[in-house]
C-alpha cells in the first residue's frame, strides 16, 4: 500500500515538473512573437477609441534591452523630454527640468487603458509560473488556456488567464488580473508578417468597467540596436538628454 502511494505521488510530481516545463517552453514561444529582437528600439502609437470613434493619440520611443530593462520617450507635443525608466522591479518617471526622478508602478496610465507596463513589459516567460488549464476553440482555431501565477508581487498583473494557438503558441487573448483578484482588462494580440516573420503589431485593450472604451498599442516600427548602460540609469538620465 505505501509503495503504491509512494509510486502515485512520484508519477503525479514527474507529471506536475513535465507540465511546467511545457508552460515554461509555450511561454517563450509566445513572447518570440511580441519581441522578436531581445535589444530594439521600437516606435509605438497609442490610440483610444470610444464607442467606436477615434478619441486620442499619443507616440512613444521604446528601447528595450535584455535585463529587464526598457526605456520610454514621449514624442508627442507637450511631453517630448518626458520618459519612464524601467529597471527589473523598478520604474521611475523623468520630467524635464526635475533633478530626481520619481518612483512610480508599472500600473501608472500613459493613455487610456494602456499602462507603463504594458508599453515596457513584453514577455511572460520568466515573469510567469502556471499551468495548462484547458484545451479549446478560440476564433475558429485549436488554442490552449493557460493559467499564469506572478512570481514577483512587483508586477503588473498579478495572475494571467492567457489563449495561445495551440498549432504554434502565438498568443490570441489575455485576461489580466490585479493583486486583489480583480479582473482589469482583456488584451487582444494581432500578428502580422514582419520582416518575413508573424508578429504582434497590435494589441487592443478593453477595461472590465468600460466596455465602450478601447485602447490600441501599435508597433509602427521595430528595428535591433545595442544601447550604452547609460541610458538604463536613472540618474544618469535626469542629467542629459537621449540622443539616438
Amino acid at each position: 500500500m505505501f509503495k503504491s502511494t509512494a509510486l502515485a505521488a512520484a508519477l503525479l510530481s514527474l507529471s506536475a515538473l513535465a507540465q511546467a516545463s511545457d508552460v515554461a517552453t509555450i511561454l517563450k514561444k509566445a513572447d518570440a512573437f511580441r519581441q522578436t529582437d531581445s535589444s530594439a528600439q521600437i516606435e509605438t502609437l497609442v490610440q483610444t477609441y470610444k464607442n467606436g470613434e477615434p478619441d486620442k493619440e499619443k507616440r512613444y520611443e521604446v528601447l528595450i534591452r535584455p535585463g529587464g530593462k526598457s526605456l520610454i520617450l514621449f514624442r508627442s507635443p507637450g511631453e517630448v523630454g518626458q520618459k519612464v525608466l524601467m529597471s527589473g522591479d523598478d520604474f521611475w518617471m523623468l520630467l524635464p527640468g526635475s533633478a530626481r526622478p520619481m518612483r512610480i508602478t508599472p500600473l501608472q496610465k500613459l493613455l487610456g487603458d494602456a499602462s507603463t507596463g504594458d508599453i515596457a513589459t513584453m514577455t511572460w516567460s520568466g515573469d510567469y509560473d502556471g499551468n495548462i488549464k484547458s484545451e479549446s476553440s478560440c476564433d475558429g482555431q485549436a488554442c490552449l488556456e493557460l493559467e499564469l501565477t506572478a512570481t514577483r508581487k512587483t508586477l503588473s498583473y498579478q495572475r494571467v488567464v492567457l489563449h495561445v494557438a495551440k498549432q504554434d503558441y502565438r498568443p490570441l487573448h489575455a485576461d489580466l488580473y490585479a493583486a486583489s483578484g480583480r479582473k482589469l482588462k482583456q488584451a487582444r494580440y494581432f500578428i502580422e508578417q514582419r520582416d518575413g516573420r508573424p508578429t504582434v503589431t497590435r494589441i487592443s485593450l478593453r477595461d472590465e468597467v468600460q466596455t465602450a472604451r478601447e485602447t490600441v498599442v501599435t508597433t509602427l516600427s521595430s528595428k535591433p540596436r545595442q544601447f550604452g548602460d547609460e541610458l538604463f540609469n536613472a540618474m544618469y538620465l535626469s542629467r542629459n538628454d537621449v540622443k539616438l
